[in-house]
């Protein structure tokens, strides 16, 4: 059987900036009696949103956001809801939502769905990459990739934000690379009932048993090879895996980085350490000088000496730390092309 034959009956999206858009595209494009049920996730956090009334008017498929045990059905668009992951529950019919760790900095985010649905459905899915930045989405598509389904990922010359397309089309061996009208014509090709929804419990598809499933997803949580970084989210220790030749960082309770997030929030944390050093040097100078003061007026000559000296000390520091910080930094793009060392902005 061709990867492009008819038989998916679940499609799971992620986007992120400027994936709304991407989004009303597609499902817009896909007709009533759509045969496979549609599972989004966009990077909403935890605040408030109007997705599902959005996407609902935006074609003739119902969405709504997912609820915890709720059956999948075709002709469904069921969304992440904010700060709940969504996804596959082992036997490949049900729909669950965990508050889960945070993946690549948010929640919900795209790789927990990815990797439950293709281990729950293997040859029945079709994973797809929206506009969006960062790289989430990458090791999930590859899951998707490496259990029979169907990958497929926006033209990123047509995205919004094309980093994460971009990311996906880097480290995955896609099937699909199209503009969203394109995409919503393949989907309507590609699902409906046929062979791949006949292969339920397929090895090659998903694990045997629901207890094989829940032990593949325990593992994802055991204690791997220390290297010497800690979880930005935490300060825990952090353990560095591959997937398909992508880095991958996740600590002892479960955050877990893409290379790209990870350099993100290590810039972060290193800005906010710069703006610590810099708020208690000055603070510091300002102590220095109010104790010299003091000394003068008790006629402690030799204490204002010293406290002054403090004085200029921190502020001298205070200076070089922030002509250090206005220097900006070196900001290695992923694909080694122009602006492969962008400088940060500098900041005031």
């Amino acid at each position: 059987m061709g990867e492009d034959a008819a038989g998916r009956d679940i499609v799971v999206i992620g986007a992120s900036a400027g994936g709304v858009e991407a989004l009303l595209a597609l499902v817009g494009g896909l007709p009533g009696g759509f045969p496979a049920a549609l599972l989004v996730v966009l990077h909403i956090g935890s605040r408030r949103s109007h997705l599902p009334a959005v996407l609902d008017r935006a074609g003739r498929l119902r969405a709504a956001w997912a609820e915890d045990g709720e059956k999948i059905r075709p002709g469904r668009i069921r969304i992440a809801p904010p700060d709940r992951h969504l996804l596959v529950a082992a036997r490949g019919d049900t729909l669950k939502l965990s508050r889960g760790p945070r993946e690549n900095r948010t929640r919900p985010a795209i790789d927990p769905l990815f990797r439950s649905a293709a281990r729950a459905c293997g040859r029945r899915l079709a994973g797809v990459v929206l506009s969006g930045m960062q790289g989430d989405g990458t090791a999930g598509l590859a899951e998707i990739g490496r259990h029979g389904g169907l990958t497929i990922v926006q033209d990123p010359r047509e995205a919004a934000y094309p980093q994460m397309p971009r990311a996906a089309l880097r480290h995955v061996t896609v099937g699909h690379c199209l503009p969203v009208a394109a995409i919503a014509g393949l989907l309507v090709r590609v699902c409906g009932p046929g062979p791949a929804t006949a292969m339920f419990g397929d090895p090659a598809g998903m694990s045997a048993t629901g207890m094989e499933e829940t032990a593949d997803m325990a593992r994802e949580y055991k204690l791997k090879r220390p290297v010497a970084l800690t979880c930005p989210n935490c300060g825990g220790a952090l353990t560095q895996t591959l997937v398909d030749s992508l880095p991958y960082f996740e600590c002892h309770i479960g955050h877990r980085f893409a290379a790209r997030n990870m350099d993100e929030a290590q810039f972060d944390q290193l800005e906010q350490a710069l703006d610590v050093a810099l708020r208690v040097l000055n603070e510091r100078a300002e102590l220095c000088r109010g104790l010299a003061e003091a000394a003068r007026g008790r006629g402690q000559a030799v204490a204002v000496r010293h406290w002054e000296a403090a004085m200029r000390e921190s502020t001298q520091r205070a200076t070089v730390l922030r002509r250090f910080n206005e220097q900006g930094w070196k900001r290695p793009s992923d694909d080694g092309g122009e602006g492969d060392f962008a400088v940060s902005p500098a900041r005031g």
